[in-house]
């Protein structure tokens, strides 16, 4: 079998569009293939991709709008250059951005802000407005209920003439029930007026204009290799990765965070990856196995609440709101572990198969900014989170897979096709994210204008998972606020090498 030669022309069509549209955060599948090439190994390349997301108002939202597309494109370069220093050194140097998000709503829906929305869901404020006007009015003395009845009136009660009216007509509130209850009946009115001014000025302070989420990170992972037989290739290095990301939180679903702007602002970190290959090149025989360490960020977000002070109708919630609005100090982000397999083996003449597994440990993953954190602390024992509840986290991890075939045509020409699956990280889920993994298939082809060189161009169709989509107070439970299904996305990406 002429295979000993052909891994690069056979696999490399299939990596422009790795990972791409997977689970929670994951973008780029973090493929460690370019460092296992032979000899001296250059390539770069970029995915782009472009996602229809939609769905509807579900769950516990009082409407039922329709929710357009919300996942904007994006696109992510990559590039990798492999040294083989000694016949049994190499040494590399990977590029990639492994995490990412891009996401907007638009439209009418519980997730862009319109001049219906409250601070708290209608039945809370509702709840909250009755109490108020009734222990405001009943905290009222006799004196205090005429008072505010003649001052009404416009009684100038600091005159002698004012005090005499005023105590007359405190008799007649004591003696007849007829005047005490028109009386009454003015004073609740007045103060009903007053709470209804109070609660709209609040409800004033939401945020204007849609829900929206950008997040980028960037890895350079830097691989030093042993390989003791020509068989056997042990690895390890370490990587520095940058994050950084915007998030604002608009609309009726976010309740208090309507109007929430969280700007995480670009900070590095470091980690390590280990793993070990093995193969047989006269059969065209790779496995690999490659640990990668989560990595902890510890970021400044800068973070506004248009309606803070909306906490102050909560109880001990003006103690609250100087706190938080006092508060400094960094938040922790660690992105996660993860374990990526792969295999390749010949099966016939020119053609090889080849499979990638991967697991990404991000039910261990969250993000809760200080202030973030801070207000959920407040409200949580209201919405059944005694400890407060996180911007983003999930419940399970990630698992994927993708096999195919490749084949080489002739000196110059090769391709492949795949099928890929991926678990999601479950569901309900963020709804800065709303899908459930997916299936995909792939298509791949590769032009080698000359035996050290090629351009690889791939494409692949996604049907994503459908989703309950849920905001961070609902987490850890069923409730859910929106549906999203029957979506799919499409993937395209290009690739150059070089072989020296």
């Amino acid at each position: 079998m002429k295979l000993k030669n052909l891994t690069i022309a056979l696999l490399a069509a299939t990596v422009p569009t790795t990972g791409v549209f997977a689970a929670a955060l994951d973008r780029s599948g973090q493929s460690i293939s370019a460092f296992l090439q032979p000899n001296n190994y250059f390539e770069a390349g970029i995915s782009v991709l472009d996602p229809t997301v939609e769905g509807k108002e579900a769950g516990s939202s009082l409407s039922r709008n329709d929710i357009g597309d919300m996942g904007d494109d994006y696109y992510f370069p990559s590039a990798a250059v492999k040294l083989q220093l000694t016949d049994k050194v190499s040494f590399g140097l990977l590029y990639d951005q492994p995490f990412g998000a891009d996401a907007a709503y638009h439209g009418d829906n519980v997730f862009v802000s319109n001049s219906t929305n409250t601070v708290l869901p209608p039945a809370s404020m509702a709840a909250i407005r009755t109490s108020t006007i009734e222990s405001t009015f009943n905290g009222l003395s006799a004196q205090q209920r005429v008072g505010a009845y003649l001052q009404t009136l416009q009684v100038d009660l600091t005159t002698p003439a004012g005090q005499e009216r005023l105590a007359r007509t405190l008799a007649a509130y004591n003696a007849d029930a007829t005047t005490k209850a028109a009386i009454d009946a003015g004073v609740k009115q007045g103060v009903t007026s007053r709470v209804d001014a109070g609660l709209a000025q609040v409800n004033s302070t939401l945020g204007k204009g849609n829900t929206k989420v950008e997040v980028d990170t960037q890895n350079i992972s830097m691989i030093f290799g042993f390989q003791p037989t020509k068989n056997v290739n042990v690895y390890a290095g370490g990587v520095y990765q940058t994050i950084k990301g915007n998030v604002s939180l608009r609309g009726q679903a976010y309740s208090l965070y309507n109007g929430y702007d969280a700007s995480i602002k670009e900070t590095g970190g470091t980690g390590w990856l280990a793993g070990a290959a093995f193969q047989i090149p006269e059969i065209a025989l790779k496995a690999s196995v490659t640990y990668r360490s989560e990595i902890d960020h510890d970021v400044e977000v800068d973070e506004s609440l248009s309606a803070l002070g909306a906490l102050a109708l909560l109880p001990n919630g003006a103690a609250a709101v100087a706190d938080i609005a006092n508060a400094t100090g960094k938040t922790t982000i660690t992105t996660p572990q993860s374990v990526n397999l792969d295999f390749q083996t010949g099966i016939m003449a020119n053609t090889v198969a080849f499979a990638n597994l991967r697991w990404v440990n991000w039910k261990d993953f969250s993000i809760q900014p200080l202030k973030f954190g801070k207000v959920s602390q407040a409200v949580g024992p209201l919405v059944g989170q005694a400890n407060g509840f996180n911007l983003v986290e999930y419940s399970d991890d990630q698992y994927s897979a993708t096999v195919g075939v490749g084949r080489k045509v002739n000196d110059q020409w090769a391709g492949n096709v795949s099928v890929g699956w991926d678990s999601g990280a479950g569901n309900p889920v963020t709804t800065l994210g709303p899908t459930e993994g997916y299936w995909n298939v792939g298509l791949g082809v590769q032009y080698s204008p000359t035996p050290s060189t090629f351009i690889a161009g791939g494409v692949k169709y996604f049907w994503l998972g459908d989703a309950k989509a849920q905001t961070g107070a609902q987490a850890g439970t069923d409730a859910y606020v929106a549906e999203f299904e029957d979506n799919n996305a499409i993937a395209y990406g290009l690739k150059i090498g070089y072989k020296f």
